[in-house]
Order: structure tokens, then C-alpha cells, then sequence
């Protein structure tokens, strides 16, 4: 488990568009190439891609090669079933070197690249954290700072040792665990974006969850349009838009959104965030709900909108002005939003906000 456990992302119908995450489509009055879609439900989310090619392979084969892409992703980081190989890799004791996949150790590498950059903000061995708190089994428990220290001690992504010559990597403690949900919607979008680029669709939109990436343009040669959810949902639950964006470069632009969502418990008058700062082992207390990252590489991207929320926003935008990132940030105060970007975001030519 990792600092946040992402919220899903449902579709939402609004005023002359229709959006997933809130991706547009807006036909024009001529015949344009033919958009496809192809939509499922994979890894506890619901997944919606749209594509279109003046001359490409047939959606079929395309849709063939995604239920093996996401097979193949489930059997190997899925921690929901006890045959995957990081299930297996999280059971065992063992300290010994490991053989893993190219992929695998990206991904390692990935999160101690950002974990160091974020003073240990981002990591995704801290699972035990959340079951200490009771947040797993939604018991709180307040845990004594001797149980947190005892903790601890025993996580963190930097003990897991990587031989990227041999492709292997190994723990350095038994029972550390890994679990990548908080990239793997980055990762999955990635990977599903590589299929249709190999089918011939270099025009498309690929929606996991609460994340996607954007390339090209739509049919009828309109700019794609996206927007962000709203951290507070509508009256009646449903969730509503926040900001609609107008996706301006066309060479692929990943957007990753971690949220709140409200995610809390109440004791005595004390409210506890879900959000785990792994650093001080103990929930978050600053005010920021959502953090939307606009990257190129969906898996980085991801990773950076969960780090953001443990961050907050002050620490947020130090960071993301140091590594040059696009961010959005929602803060809820006194029961309003208020929403603020970094430098880098505000002088970004990737998207254009309305």
C-alpha cells in the first residue's frame, strides 16, 4: 500500500460534452475518421479509451492486445492476488537477489528517485502504516510513539537493493512489501498507450481510473478537452468538474489526480486523514485535497500526484518548482476551494485552462 490509496473516477455528463475524468469529444458538421472506443473494468477501476486512425488495424486486434496487456500487468503487480509475482516477492522472508522484470525495476527505481526528491514523502512499502492505524480494517487505533518508531524502522523503499545490470533486485529487510497501486494507473496507461501506438494510433485518449494520457488530436481535428473532478461531489454524490482544460501539445500529455475525497476518521474531535506521511509515520494535517500532475511519462506523473498530497501545499510547490513540475493544486478552506498552480504549471504551453 502507498501514501494514498487513489479514488476511482466515475464518468460525467456535462453541458454539450461528455467526459471520463472528463475527456471531450465534440463531433464537427463533415465526416471525420471514425472514433473508436473501447471501455471495461480492470484492477478495481473502470477504463475508457478512444482512438482513431485514418489507417490502422482492426479494433479487434487492438482490443485483443489490451485484455493481454492488463493480464499480463494483474500477474505480475497485482497485490490482490496471491499468485502475482509481487504478492509472492511481498510473502517471502528471503534477502537473497530476486530475478524481476525490466519493468519491475523501473518502477523501483521510480519510487526511490522520488521518495529522495520528496524527503521521503513517496513510498510504497509503508502498507504496515496504514494497518497500524486501523485504517485497513477502519478501527482506528492511535498508535504510542514507541509503535512507531518499532515500525518504522523496518520500512522504507530505499532498503529494497537494485542490480539493474542483472535485473534483479532484493529486500534488506524480511517482511518489507511492496505495493505500486500508487503509480500503477500511470503504469497501466502507459503500457495500454504503447499497444495503440504499435496498432498505428498515434490520435487518442487513455483514461484508467483517475488518470490519463492524451495524444494527437480529435477527428475532426479539434484539440482534445479534459477537466479536472471536483474534490467535493454534488449534492446527490455524483461527481462534478472542476476546471475544463484544452490539451494543446500534441505529443502525448499525461494527467495523474490524487484526492482526499474526504477520506477521514473522526475521534473525540480529532480528525485523522487516511493520507499517511511516511516520514513521521502519522496522517497529514495541512488542507490540500487534490493534486492533478500534467507530465510525458504517466508512471512518474502518478507517482508525483500522491507525493503532492502527503506534501501539502506549501512543501508541494518548493518541490515542484525544484523539479520543474506541472501542478494543480485544491485546497478546501473554511468549506470553499481554492486552487493555486506551480511556477511551472503557470507558464506551461502543454494545456491551456479555461
Amino acid at each position: 500500500m502507498s501514501t494514498l490509496i487513489k479514488s476511482g473516477f466515475n464518468v460525467i455528463r456535462v453541458a454539450g460534452f461528455s467526459t471520463i475524468l472528463m475527456a471531450t469529444f465534440l463531433v464537427g458538421c463533415s465526416e471525420p475518421p471514425k472514433l473508436e472506443t473501447v471501455e471495461g473494468y480492470a484492477q478495481g477501476t473502470t477504463y475508457q479509451i478512444s482512438f482513431w486512425s485514418e489507417d490502422a488495424v482492426p479494433v479487434t486486434e487492438v482490443q485483443t492486445a489490451f485484455n493481454d496487456t492488463l493480464a499480463q500487468i494483474d500477474k505480475e503487480l497485482s497485490t490482490y492476488r496471491p499468485d502475482s509475482f509481487i504478492s509472492e516477492f511481498n510473502r517471502s522472508p528471503s534477502v537473497a537477489w530476486q530475478p524481476v522484470s525490466e519493468d519491475f525495476v523501473e518502477l523501483v527505481q521510480i519510487a526511490q528517485d522520488i521518495h529522495a526528491k520528496s524527503k521521503g514523502c513517496y513510498d510504497p512499502t509503508i502498507g504496515p502504516l496504514f494497518d497500524l492505524w486501523g485504517f485497513k480494517t477502519d478501527k482506528l487505533h492511535v498508535p504510542t510513539p514507541e509503535e512507531l518508531t518499532a515500525l518504522k524502522s523496518e520500512l522504507g523503499v530505499e532498503k529494497i537493493e537494485v542490480d539493474e545490470e542483472n535485473m534483479r533486485v532484493r529486500k534488506t529487510r524480511p517482511f518489507l512489501q511492496l505495493d505500486f497501486s500508487s503509480m500503477g494507473e500511470g503504469y497501466t496507461i502507459g503500457k495500454l498507450s504503447h499497444v495503440l501506438e504499435s496498432k498505428g494510433y498515434d490520435n487518442y485518449m487513455v483514461q484508467f481510473g483517475g488518470d490519463m494520457k492524451i495524444k494527437g488530436h480529435k477527428p475532426n481535428g479539434d484539440k482534445w478537452r479534459v477537466a479536472i473532478q471536483s474534490p467535493i461531489p454534488s449534492a446527490d454524490g455524483a461527481p462534478k468538474v472542476y476546471k475544463v482544460i484544452t490539451v494543446k501539445n500534441e505529443d502525448g500529455v499525461t494527467l495523474d489526480t490524487s484526492g482526499t475525497y474526504n477520506r477521514h476518521f473522526d475521534d473525540n474531535g480529532v480528525e485523522y486523514s487516511h493520507i499517511i506521511n511516511p516520514s513521521t509515520g502519522k496522517p497529514i494535517t495541512h488542507d490540500l485535497v487534490s493534486a492533478s500532475v500534467f507530465g510525458t511519462d504517466p508512471r512518474i506523473s502518478d507517482a508525483w500526484a500522491t507525493t503532492m498530497l502527503c506534501l501539502g501545499p506549501i512543501e508541494g510547490a518548493k518541490i515542484a518548482k525544484k523539479e520543474n513540475l506541472d501542478v494543480f493544486f485544491i485546497e478546501r478552506k473554511n468549506d470553499k476551494l481554492v486552487n493555486s498552480s506551480s511556477a511551472a504549471l503557470l507558464k506551461t504551453d502543454k494545456v491551456e485552462f479555461d
